[in-house]
């Protein structure tokens, strides 16, 4: 009788250690299955040129209600820094430059999935000045000694800052500006520094200058002044996730993202 009770036990414990293996290893499965279906949520990086990030914060709340499963990580900055984060190997899936040469840079290099790239915004370049000041009223009075500094982004990193630089030389105004210029590390700097009076005026996209209330447009770039002011979007060759990331780049052209950039002062490119 006892030897029978010391059996059951043993077979017991057998019994309990093989249920524990299948356990383990059915989570195991099943994680790979979660991961598979995307049970488990995917997650998304995406660099975005600092003039557009209103907009796409506005389209990252309108994204996630249709696709609950995919986690929006926003890296907002210059283009050129932005850029060259991502050929340092930074972790990105999704580039939204606001200047071509910086989405050709990487082209160039490898670093994008050509065939997934798409020019999708357009937008324009503006003076600006504090909304209580009336000194400056166009191009030409950024010259006079009334005005003292006058900030750009800077042209090296900025596209703005680029843009900004052709526009002045296009006017002949560049080489005697140069001594009053304040460069910002990205357009949203330049924006804060007429926001705040420690400039006397700044040139910045139609769309930063529409998103603030202490500012208002002096003067609008002519487009023959500047190269177009176009936004390309592409998925990162390095990416984990190169077909979510696709489906994110395509909502950005729907009529609901549509509605928002342009809500914002964006022109879509067709």
């Amino acid at each position: 009788m006892m030897k029978r009770r010391h059996f059951l036990s043993f077979s017991a414990w057998m019994i309990l250690a093989f249920s524990v293996v299948a356990c383990s290893a059915g989570q195991a499965n099943q994680s790979e299955v979660n991961y598979d279906t995307k049970l488990y949520d995917t997650k998304l990086t995406v660099s975005v040129a600092a003039s557009v990030q209103d907009a796409m914060q506005e389209i990252k709340t309108a994204y996630q209600a249709k696709n609950p499963d995919v986690a929006i990580t926003y890296n907002f900055g210059s283009s050129g820094s932005l850029a060259q984060q991502i050929h340092q190997g930074a972790p990105v899936d999704v580039f939204l430059s606001a200047s071509p040469k910086w989405m050709d840079d990487l082209e160039e290099k490898g670093q994008i999935l050509t065939e997934t790239r798409q020019n999708l915004l357009e937008n324009s370049l503006v003076l600006i000045v504090a909304r209580n000041k009336e000194e400056v009223r166009g191009f030409k009075e950024l010259k006079t000694e009334t005005v003292s500094y006058v900030a750009m982004g800077e042209p090296e990193s900025v596209p703005a800052g680029q843009y900004a630089q052709e526009v002045l030389m296009s006017l002949g105004l560049f080489p005697s500006l140069e001594s009053k210029l304040v460069f910002g590390k990205d357009v949203r700097q330049v924006l804060a520094y007429v926001e705040t009076g420690n400039v006397d005026a700044g040139l910045v996209y139609g769309t930063d200058a529409q998103i603030s209330e202490s500012v208002k447009v002096v003067a609008t770039a002519a487009s023959d002044t500047h190269a177009p002011i176009r936004y390309p979007v592409a998925v990162v060759r390095e990416s984990l996730s190169p077909g979510v990331a696709q489906e994110f780049i395509n909502f950005l052209s729907t009529e609901a993202a549509i509605a928002i950039f342009e809500d914002y002062g964006f022109s879509i490119i067709n």
